[in-house]
Formats: structure tokens, C-alpha cells, sequence
């Protein structure tokens, strides 16, 4: 029998699957996210998962992050690219300080004894917060911290505040925590702002989160008011906001230009001019 002793001992060869191609490191992963926020303006946690080979709660890791560092903002189902930076708060209260607090005024007349209203945030919605502080008998809806703070004061108003992530801009909840949180509650009315309207008459807003968030809003209620002042007029911020078929009218400061008062009639959305006889 041949001595085997001295041979080279066996070595057998272990196959290793590859690495699956379409699996990316963290790195490239997020870099390919924003990639495709900038070309298309927003993305799909299904698609992104579908293309990086990695779950949908990774991705939801992923965009989560870069939301907290400013990149993008989150909406259902995804991510959208952040919009035209609106002006602060506290910039917009300034503005036109008189002719909103006239529109605040005229919203609260809408208002009657033992409604459930939901406010938008913004400056003109903190006008009509601020005539509705004395109501005797109201629940209030908000996402607005400084509506939230001057409301819950008064003894006949009860204040319930949406959760979400706050807006330092506008003082105020946004996000997908804050959409889910509406569907509990029945609206009798709801009061929304806009970023502008433009000559075409569509409400629109700086981002694609606040634009779908006053959608849900505006859907959550039997009736919409949309608080607008005369600043707002064929101002077109960059996302149009979705009209809802139960908008009531718009209560605005000023007749709006001729245009826009024809698209309005055609919509039939009735203008109320506050501190006219027009209703």
C-alpha cells in the first residue's frame, strides 16, 4: 500500500454565496435615497426597500434620520423633498397684523355654542384663537402650540393637542403621528391656513408634508374655512394643496383681484370679506 504520510493534507473547498448585488452599505444607501429625492421631488419606502434589498423598516430608519438632520421631511408611505423655507411664525404676525386679526374676528362669528373645531396652525388661524378665548362652551383641535397655550387658559374651552414632530418654523405638529391622530376625532368645523393661492386659484403651500397634512385636515371636518389674507392673493408657493368638495368659503381681508373672484364663483366657494355687509 502507497505511504501517505508525508502528503500535503486535503484542503476542500467551501463555496460562499455572493453578497446579493442590489444590498448596499448605509453609506451608498443613503446617498441613493437623496439621489432619487432630488430628482423626483419625493420617495417610496416600498420602492426604496424593493431596489436596496433591504426591509421597509431600514428604509424608515434611513429617512427618519435624515429628517432629523433637516434633509427631508417625512409623509405617508415616504419622504419628500423640503420645500421653500416659509417665513417664521413670529415674521408672519407682524405682517398685515390688523387685516388678520379682522379675519379672525369674522371666523370666530361661524363658531357656535358646543362645536368641535379644528384649527390649523399659522398666524391668521392664532387671530381666531385669539376671539375665541371668552367661548363658553368649545372643544378645540389643533396643531399649533401658541393656539394650544392661549386656549387651554380659558375656562370654557377644552384643548386637545395633536402629536407629532414640532415644526421650530411654525411652532407647530406635522407628520405622519399627526394625520393618524384626526381620524379619531368628529369635526364639526375646520379652520386652514395656506402658504398663498395662486392666479390659478389653487390653495398651495411650501411643502409637501403641510400640503398633504392641511388635505387630511380639510377632509376630517364637515366644513372648511380657509383664512387667507390679502398677502396670500396669486401668491404660489412651490406644493398645491388638494381641495376638499366641503370647503365653505374663504374668509379673507380685502375682495380678492378680479381673477381669482371669477375662479372662486366658479368653484362656488363663497368670499367673506371681514367687516363687510357680504356674506
Amino acid at each position: 500500500m502507497p505511504d501517505n504520510r508525508n502528503a500535503a493534507p486535503t484542503v476542500q473547498a467551501v463555496s460562499v454565496p455572493p453578497a446579493p448585488v442590489n444590498r448596499r452599505l448605509a453609506i451608498s444607501r443613503i446617498d441613493y435615497i437623496l439621489q432619487n429625492l432630488d430628482a423626483a421631488g419625493s420617495v417610496s419606502i416600498a420602492e426604496m426597500s424593493a431596489y436596496l434589498g433591504v426591509s421597509r423598516e431600514t428604509i424608515r430608519r434611513d429617512l427618519k434620520t435624515l429628517a432629523e438632520q433637516g434633509r427631508l421631511n417625512l409623509v405617508h408611505g415616504g419622504a419628500a423633498r423640503r420645500g421653500i423655507d416659509e417665513p417664521s411664525l413670529a415674521a408672519r404676525e407682524a405682517a398685515n397684523a390688523v387685516g388678520k386679526a379682522r379675519i379672525g374676528a369674522r371666523a370666530a362669528q361661524f363658531v357656535t355654542d358646543g362645536m368641535v373645531v379644528l384649527i390649523d396652525s399659522g398666524s391668521t388661524t392664532l387671530c381666531l384663537a385669539a376671539s375665541l378665548v371668552n367661548h363658553p362652551n368649545l372643544t378645540v383641535i389643533t396643531n399649533s402650540l401658541p393656539i394650544a397655550m392661549l386656549l387651554c387658559r380659558s375656562p370654557g374651552v377644552k384643548v386637545i393637542m395633536l402629536g407629532g414632530d414640532i415644526d421650530p418654523n411654525d411652532e407647530a405638529a406635522f407628520g405622519v403621528e399627526t394625520m393618524a391622530a384626526l381620524a379619531h376625532f368628529r369635526v364639526d368645523l375646520v379652520f386652514m391656513g395656506v402658504g398663498g393661492i395662486s392666479p390659478e386659484g389653487e390653495f398651495t403651500d411650501y411643502s409637501r408634508l403641510a400640503a398633504e397634512q392641511r388635505h387630511v385636515m380639510m377632509k376630517s371636518g364637515k366644513a372648511v374655512y380657509v383664512l387667507a389674507d390679502q398677502n396670500k392673493f396669486e401668491h404660489g408657493t412651490p406644493v398645491r394643496i388638494a381641495p376638499v368638495p366641503q370647503i365653505a368659503g374663504l374668509i379673507v381681508d380685502h375682495e380678492p383681484p378680479p381673477q381669482l373672484s371669477r375662479i372662486f364663483a366658479q368653484q362656488q366657494w363663497p368670499v367673506i370679506v371681514a367687516d363687510s355687509l357680504r356674506n
